[in-house]
């Protein structure tokens, strides 16, 4: 099974970028990890890196994918964050999200975990579907019907170092189809573009380096402050069913208000 990736990770405005990505693509397995420190609390960008490394370092992408080892993986990040919590009150506080992307490429299976408002989403059959749900308050307020007008986006009711009795959320297995697109980002990239403009811009192109590249080309045009990082996994070849619009459509996408 063919994988094809492209990421990006930008400071925007910021004084810093406390984000972190990374992948290990085995030939049996692969994983791949978006990491935002979380803002407010010094750390952030601590607490991504324990995060993303203690992930990273113990996969293992000769070996078959199972449910329960992506709970072990995360867990570890999680007791690493706390650990340096515990050994530092400077960064007693330190959190980050975290989206991960686990796929076993010999049975074509795909596991994912998130925790905070770091997101993954996948494309198929020509639809783009958000497949995590936001750990924020202003979700949570959408999800119980209230307004959420001036609400702050930003709060969070859950990330990695924040809370020990609470896990991360964990998807069931899914079956991979040839085509398959996902995306895992931040929120400072996921803010800037509506589910539907991030279907439009994957219709324009046909490979995950072309797709970032467009994005980032609006991302621009829109003046944004805020960093963001994102990486793209392509399944087999998506370019049969990404290739469905045309170059006035994609001027239209990048000259967009």
């Amino acid at each position: 099974m063919n994988i094809t990736i492209a990421s990006t990770s930008n400071q925007g405005g910021r004084d810093s970028n406390q984000d972190q990505t990374g992948e290990v693509v085995g030939n049996r397995a692969a994983c791949f990890v978006v990491c935002d420190g979380i803002a407010g609390f010094p750390g952030g960008d601590i607490a991504a890196r324990l995060a993303r490394d203690t992930i990273l370092q113990n996969f293992d992408g000769e070996k078959h994918m199972n449910a329960q080892s992506i709970r072990q993986h995360i867990s570890r990040a999680n007791a690493a964050i706390h650990q340096q919590q515990r050994q530092s009150d400077e960064y007693s506080k330190m959190g980050t999200t975290l989206v991960s992307l686990f796929i076993d490429r010999d049975y074509q299976l795909a596991y994912w975990a998130h925790a905070g408002d770091s997101r993954l989403y996948l494309f198929r059959r020509g639809y783009l579907y958000a497949v995590t749900t936001d750990h924020s308050l202003i979700q949570q307020m959408q999800d119980a019907g209230y307004q959420t007008s001036g609400i702050n986006s930003n709060l969070l009711y859950f990330a990695l170092g924040l809370n020990e009795e609470r896990d991360a959320t964990y998807s069931d297995v899914l079956q991979l189809e040839d085509g398959d697109v996902f995306l895992l980002c931040t929120d400072g990239f996921w803010h800037s573009f509506s589910q539907s403009e991030l279907e439009q811009s994957l219709h324009m192109v046909n490979s995950p380096s072309e797709w970032i590249a467009l994005m980032q080309q609006a991302w621009k045009k829109n003046n944004n402050s805020d960093n963001y990082s994102a990486i793209a996994v392509w399944i087999g070849s998506p370019q049969e069913t990404t290739l469905l619009h045309s170059l006035a459509d994609a001027e239209r996408f990048l000259s967009r208000d």
